[in-house]
């Protein structure tokens, strides 16, 4: 099973201990185009990773060569964890095809609307919410799993 969540603070506390588990996932890969080459900050994400679970990070661009080979070989879940909205739809527009997204978070600021406690959206975020409507794609808005899933105006 491959999960996609869209966090933009990546790893976290709420990734490890209540995402990992809930889609059984043993592998967490980092969609991130900064840190694919920032090993610094690859080392210290590691830290938080608890034995057992692969943390790979990758550029955007190659999530789907990347998904695909895990995929080959290990018989376990996988989650996709992306920074924003555009950068998951990049994946997709390079073949990283779901059914389904989770947005976990996404801070508020300048020129962006909240449409739900832990989501605000930019236009691009809008933008890119709409291709994936259009593609099919489940929007799921949810920070942690025992929640109800939120849905919003965007």
């Amino acid at each position: 099973m491959v999960w996609v969540r869209v966090d933009n603070r990546l790893v976290h506390g709420q990734v490890i201990e209540t995402w990992l588990p809930y889609v059984s996932a043993r592998t967490l890969i980092v969609a991130n185009n900064d840190l694919a080459g920032d090993y610094l900050r690859q080392e210290i994400m590691k830290l938080a990773i608890p034995s057992g679970v692969a943390l790979v990070f990758s550029s955007v661009e190659a999530v789907p060569e990347t998904v695909h080979d895990l995929g080959k070989r290990e018989d376990r879940g996988i989650l996709v964890l992306f920074a924003d909205c555009c950068d998951a739809r990049d994946a997709f527009v390079h073949g990283f095809e779901f059914e389904s997204i989770n947005i976990g978070n996404l801070h508020y600021g300048p020129g962006k609307q909240q449409i739900c406690d832990h989501v605000a959206l930019s236009d691009r975020d809008s933008a890119c919410l709409h291709f994936f409507s259009r593609e099919g794609v489940k929007i799921d808005f949810r920070c942690v799993p025992n929640k109800t899933v939120k849905v919003g105006k965007w």
